[in-house]
């Protein structure tokens, strides 16, 4: 074997195994998943939400990817601190890979993030929320009210003025959308 082909075998060999380093966090309903986000983030974990793979959807619409190598620490601080997992599923398959609750639509002058079923629209140039729509929750109303209108970085944060799945989906959009314009 030359040393180039060595090279190569190797770095495929790494290149695979990255894939299979996370794990999936799966739980009852959105509010477990926000409160361990919450807990896990403030503890400074490499995590982020996404949607389940269709092959492991036993509780919400909603599971956290985690470094997998950390599974024991993680289950040790969410069984002292609560909520606990239903289960943890390695993602040790393209099928079990979570899927990415984000969708980003450029319309020229607009951009949309859509974070699970609620859209967040600003204009590129001005970075004034121009719309938010999608949900079917109580406090989407209320929630475009205070927000239209508002430079994104001005606006409040969903999660201080909301209170159901339709908020959080919509402080996720919030989110996603401020990192795609710093980048």
């Amino acid at each position: 074997m030359s040393f180039l082909n060595f090279f190569k075998r190797k770095h495929s060999v790494q290149k695979a195994s990255q894939n299979w380093d996370r794990g999936i966090l799966v739980f009852e309903n959105t509010s477990e998943v926000i409160r361990a986000e919450n807990i896990l983030k403030k503890e400074g974990w490499d995590i982020r939400v996404m949607g389940p793979p269709p092959e492991i959807r036993n509780g919400c619409d909603l599971v956290i990817e985690f470094p997998l190598i950390e599974e024991l620490n993680i289950l040790r601080l969410l069984r002292k601190t609560g909520p606990y997992p239903l289960e943890t599923v390695p993602v040790n398959s393209p099928l079990l890979q979570p899927v990415d609750i984000f969708q980003v639509k450029d319309f020229g002058q607009y951009l949309m993030v859509r974070a699970a079923n609620m859209k967040l629209t600003i204009d590129k140039e001005t970075q004034v929320i121009v719309n938010i729509s999608g949900g079917g929750c109580p406090d989407v109303p209320y929630l475009a009210w205070q927000m239209v209108g508002i430079p994104l970085s001005q606006a409040p944060a969903p999660r201080d003025i909301g209170h159901t799945l339709c908020g959080y989906a919509l402080q996720l959009a919030c989110e996603e959308m401020k990192r795609l314009i710093e980048n």
